[in-house]
């Protein structure tokens, strides 16, 4: 059904420059009862002309979303300049005008080509001007009126998000918030109900509610349980018209999660466990593994593990694995499947992170027994000590018995051992063991200071499994016995002034021994037998391990006797006492009379003027520079240069090279002109050879010349025979061949020795039959027959 909602603009003739306005009545809502008229008159007619004339209209409403198949009809405009003769056009311009908006310009009425959207544009603003047809001129000054977009419900509430997504934690109170979800309606929202939106929940019942005009989603149910259902789906909807019938809905859907707490205590799953250990488990070595069970998640199912009681307390302990949270139960004393082969424990689970909220729910704790058996394996034998210390003097005999070690199979079978050494602790094999009881002894003498310790180490296998063994160190310390004599703890060469007064000292004695002395050592000096009658001089021991040596008479000569000798008896007191005699030298000086030796060389007084040790070192190196320095020119100058046999640039001969006996080399370019092979008569018969020099000079033999060769190998091998039969050749070859065709080639020989000997012309032509490779040499000779012919 059409309804057409209209208001007419009536223009009326009044006195010129007056007009009286009557505004319309204010409109608030729906549309208006009757027409709201705007009239323009004045009370003198006698002016017929009129300089300005005034609108009267009203505004103009439409419907959206018109569904008609007629243009929808807006209104009319009219002025009172229009006779009805049809003198007057219309205009409109504006929002739309010509596309939304068209107008009959001779009547003036409004409409509506196509459907309108308030949520798109809810106001159009357009002018309206009625000109003179004839003219083109206006008759009214352009005004402006607006149509405004009546709303209809056509948009249903459109949520924020198309999915929320939210969490709570398990076990929270009724009426906890979850979230908000919010939702929009394009409609007008002051024009009736079609953009008030309520909210409702359609599914998610009986967990979880939704208040209706915020949209907040709240729990409706105690104690949910994320072990037992940890998602939900929540469907609500928001509807408009304030939620009566007929009006639009929209969905949207709330993901809630509930998150852990811990409300569940760790458990096993059985009460005793059972593991087997070999004895022979290393330390730190895991033996099983045990878990109890927690319902929760992440850090509310941390657990860690104890031992509490039992019988292997100290000999087991236990770990928790982050990872899987499981209990690993490890080795920390040796097993002994001898001395105990079952160990029961007590293990306890305890949750680490404990929520003081729901410890009414019981312990966060769990134990369970734990058996672990030990199992026998064949061990290897084990030493009565970790290690051993012996103690030897160094003066035993060798074979001489010093300690023992002892070990034993610590298994049931008992099975018998042998001993060894090691000899990579024992690579002089100073030390042996018996095999059979371990006892150890000496094989070679000893020695303390030479060396004090000797560690060893001593190796105990099963005779019926050497695989099964096992190692000991042993240190050997070798005691010190009273073998070594005293002696000087330097060498002394002192000297006496030859003004010497009697009883002068003259040098301070002291002796050191190698042997050890727990109590200190204690030396006695003394003069030998055959000096202590007849020496110059006398030896006093000071009873502190030194001695001096005094004068005995006054002055000596030393040009009668530069030098003395004399020989000390220095002796030990330990058990045996050892001794031995030094000798101290005495040199007979010249001094001062302050006893500042001077000189101690006799023959320095019979030749005063003789040179020192310094300028005697000085004129022997000199002397040896110069000898160098004459061998060094000399070789240089034996030295002959060899005289190089092309010495033009231009000679460019081949030559046969000539080796020695050693071989002569590349270098050798004089042994032998091989140009003379195809041209014999250019042998110079008188010509010596200039590698060798010749021991007997013959004169040589002139050979008959071979001439008009064809054949170079028959020219050679006629030279080598008259060479073998001459007396005066060199007993050693000194023809080298270089890679000799023969007589199959297709090429022949591709020598150019011929060449600078001889004066024929020869065609080189075929060398660009040969191929690529000989291009460059086709090119070359090519060139020169070209350059003859020019």
């Amino acid at each position: 059904m059409r309804t057409y909602h209209c208001f007419w603009l009536l223009f009326w003739a009044g006195q010129p420059h007056q007009s009286f306005l009557t505004p319309l009545s204010k409109r608030t809502s729906g549309f208006p009862e009757k027409e709201k008229v705007l009239v323009l008159s004045g009370n003198s007619r006698q002016d017929l002309h009129r300089s300005k004339r005034s609108w009267m209209w009203n505004q103009f409403f439409l419907l959206e979303e018109y569904t008609g198949t007629d243009y929808q009809y807006v209104g009319k405009l009219h002025s009172d300049q229009d006779k009805g003769d049809g003198s007057l056009k219309y205009i409109l311009s504006g929002d739309g005008a010509g596309d939304l908006f068209i107008i009959n310009e001779n009547t003036g009425d409004i409409q509506a080509t196509k459907r309108l959207d308030r949520e798109e544009k809810p106001v159009y603003i357009l002018r309206a001007q009625a000109i003179n047809r004839r003219t083109g001129r206006p008759v009214e000054p352009e005004s402006e009126f607006i149509i405004k977009i009546h709303d209809i419900n056509d948009n249903e509430p459109m949520f924020t998000k198309d999915v929320y997504n939210a969490s709570i934690p398990e076990m929270s109170d009724v009426g906890t918030f979850v979230v908000q979800v919010t939702a929009t309606d394009a409609d007008d929202p002051t024009y009736g109900n079609s953009a008030k939106v309520v909210y409702s929940i359609l599914q998610g019942q009986p967990y979880f509610s939704v208040e209706s005009e915020t949209g907040i989603i709240k729990t409706a149910l105690l104690n949910m349980d994320r072990e037992n259902r940890e998602q939900y789906q929540v469907v609500i909807q928001a509807k408009d018209m304030g939620g009566q019938m007929g009006g639009l809905s929209g969905t949207t859907t709330v993901n809630i999660t509930l998150t852990d707490v811990n409300d569940n205590p760790p458990r096993f799953p059985q009460s005793t466990y059972q593991f087997r250990a070999p004895e022979s488990t290393p330390l730190d070595s895991p033996v099983g593994r045990i878990k109890a069970n927690d319902a929760d998640v992440d850090e509310n199912a941390e657990i860690e593990y104890s031992i509490t009681e039992g019988d292997g307390y100290d000999m087991f302990g236990i770990t928790t694995d982050k990872d899987t949270q499981e209990g690993i139960i490890t080795v920390k004393k040796a097993l002994d499947f001898e001395n105990k082969n079952l160990y029961i424990l007590k293990v306890e689970a305890t949750n680490t992170h404990v929520d003081p909220r729901f410890l009414y729910l019981g312990p966060f704790k769990d134990s369970a027994t734990v058996r672990i058996q030990v199992e026998d394996v064949d061990e290897p034998p084990m030493f009565s000590r970790p290690a051993y210390i012996m103690e030897v003097k160094e003066d035993v005999p060798v074979n001489s018995v010093i300690g023992t070690v002892t070990a034993q199979d610590p298994d049931a079978a008992k099975n018998p051992v042998k001993y060894s050494v090691d000899r990579h602790t024992d690579m002089d094999r100073v030390f042996n063991i018996n095999s059979g009881n371990g006892s150890i002894f000496t094989s070679k003498p000893l020695d303390r200071e030479t060396l004090l310790w000797h560690n060893i180490t001593v190796i105990a296998a099963e005779i019926n499994n050497p695989k099964q063994s096992s190692r000991v160190p042993v240190f050997i310390k070798v005691l010190d016995v009273n073998d070594n004599a005293p002696e000087f703890a330097m060498f002394y060469e002192t000297f006496v002034c030859e003004n010497a007064k009697a009883e002068q000292l003259i040098q301070t004695l002291s002796a050191v021994d190698k042997d050890d002395s727990y109590n200190g050592h204690q030396f006695s000096f003394s003069l030998a037998p055959e000096a202590a009658s007849s020496s110059n001089f006398t030896l006093q021991d000071n009873r502190d391990n030194t001695a001096g040596i005094f004068t005995r008479r006054t002055r000596y000569n030393r040009h009668e006797t530069s030098t003395y000798f004399l020989p000390v008896v220095i002796s030990d007191n330990d058990y045996p006492i050892q001794s031995s005699t030094e000798t101290v030298t005495i040199r007979v000086c010249a001094c001062d009379h302050r006893g500042k030796m001077l000189s101690c060389n006799a023959e320095a007084l019979i030749h005063p003027t003789g040179l020192s040790t310094g300028a005697l070192i000085a004129i022997l190196l000199c002397i040896i520079i110069l000898l160098v320095t004459v061998v060094l020119f000399a070789a240089l100058r034996r030295q002959r240069k060899k005289e190089p046999l092309i010495i033009s640039k231009e000679d460019i001969r081949d030559n046969v090279v000539s080796y020695n006996d050693e071989g002569g080399g590349e270098e050798d370019t004089q042994a032998f002109d091989i140009g003379t092979l195809r041209n014999p008569e250019a042998i110079d018969d008188n010509k010596l050879r200039r590698d060798i020099v010749p021991e007997t000079l013959f004169m040589p033999r002139r050979t008959a010349t071979a001439r008009d060769n064809t054949d170079v190998r028959d020219f050679i091998n006629q030279r080598l025979k008259e060479n073998d039969t001459d007396p005066t050749a060199p007993p050693y070859d000194s023809l080298a061949t270089y890679a000799y065709e023969g007589n199959g080639s297709v090429a022949e020989s591709l020598s150019s020795l011929e060449s600078v000997t001889t004066d024929g012309d020869q065609d080189y032509d075929y060398l660009s039959d040969w191929g690529p490779r000989f291009k460059k040499l086709a090119d070359m000779y090519g060139s020169m027959d070209s350059d003859k012919d020019s």
